[in-house]
């Protein structure tokens, strides 16, 4: 019998589960609420036990399983399988998840950063068509990313693939990284508010983003961008500084990587082809001219099942 994965997406407000082919096809998934209280300590009996559940549920046993590999947000120790520093799941002390989980199941279990995760389901399954030379930036509350070079994720001592705390604007908005000019600042959803609502003081038109900013209305990154695509000259241009910027990033991952693809994924990316367009002029602005042929802007197709799909990618090295 072919044996099957196990993907893991643990995030501050759910965890997501998928039992998944060898040749990472989803063939079960559920989720569960993540529960944070107590300084996170129910977070791994929690996936322990929906574990357990489903495995009986669907009637399968811990030897039919190749491996389970789950994506976590802090600082990941790779070999030891420990995580530390999730503040947003009250992780502020060492976790040894690996012993916990291999213990209570009986199956291998491997753990990494979750962008890094997401990067790896974007690369095997998704827009990165199983290159081998895959770089992923996903825009959401934050800036994050994942970096694959000839097949393998690029760890670096620690902290490799921060891709949202690239320089692109010298002595620009402070990031909570302490640094000033972030990639982040700009690019994430909170970022483009934050261009929104500079831009706007400066600007004496009558476009539809400005009297909403002006009236105190909820304006989020997705109203920028739809009034965009409607030609409201306020929101175009904060869509042409943050994408001038983003495609600058682009370009400096390009000239230094050359992978056969950027991918950009996370809530931000909803935008579409009107966000990749504009990202695209600026990359192809800044881009080493070979690299303009070889590296190629893609939106990410997975949506959220990138995670467990990564997830599960890692366990391939038990095979």
């Amino acid at each position: 019998m072919n044996k099957k994965l196990v993907g893991i997406d643990l995030g501050g407000t759910t965890i997501k589960f998928a039992i998944l082919t060898v040749n990472g096809e989803i063939q079960q998934k559920w989720s569960v609420a993540t529960n944070i209280l107590d300084e996170g300590s129910h977070i791994v009996p929690d996936i322990v036990a929906s574990l357990q559940h489903h495995l009986k549920l669907y009637q399968m046993t811990a030897d039919q399983f190749t491996g389970i590999g789950m994506g976590s947000p802090g600082t990941v120790d790779l070999k030891k399988g420990t995580v530390i520093g999730a503040y947003n799941l009250n992780w502020k002390t060492l976790q040894p998840v690996k012993e916990v989980i291999e213990d209570k199941l009986g199956i291998p279990f491997t753990v990494d950063n979750d962008a890094n995760v997401a990067a790896l389901g974007e690369q095997w399954k998704g827009a990165g068509e199983n290159d081998a030379d895959v770089v992923f930036i996903t825009l959401g509350t934050g800036v994050g990313g994942g970096i694959i070079s000839n097949g393998q994720l690029i760890h670096g001592v620690q902290a490799a693939g921060e891709i949202g705390h690239m320089n692109v604007e010298p002595n620009g908005y402070l990031c909570t990284c302490g640094n000033h000019g972030c990639l982040e600042t700009y690019a994430s959803a909170t970022g483009i508010v934050r261009v929104a609502h500079d831009l706007a003081e400066e600007y004496a038109g009558s476009a539809q983003l400005k009297q909403q900013l002006d009236n105190g209305e909820d304006v989020s990154a997705k109203t920028v961008f739809d009034l965009a695509k409607v030609d409201d000259q306020l929101a175009l241009m904060v869509v042409d500084r943050v994408c001038s910027y983003l495609g600058r990033a682009c370009a400096n991952i390009g000239n230094l990587l050359d992978p056969s693809a950027i991918v950009i994924g996370g809530g931000v990316s909803a935008a579409g082809e009107f966000l990749l367009r504009k990202v695209d002029q600026s990359f192809q602005q800044y881009a080493f001219p070979t690299v303009r042929q070889t590296t190629k802007l893609k939106l990410a197709q997975l949506g959220n099942d990138a995670g467990v799909i990564g997830a599960a990618s890692l366990a391939l090295k038990f095979k």
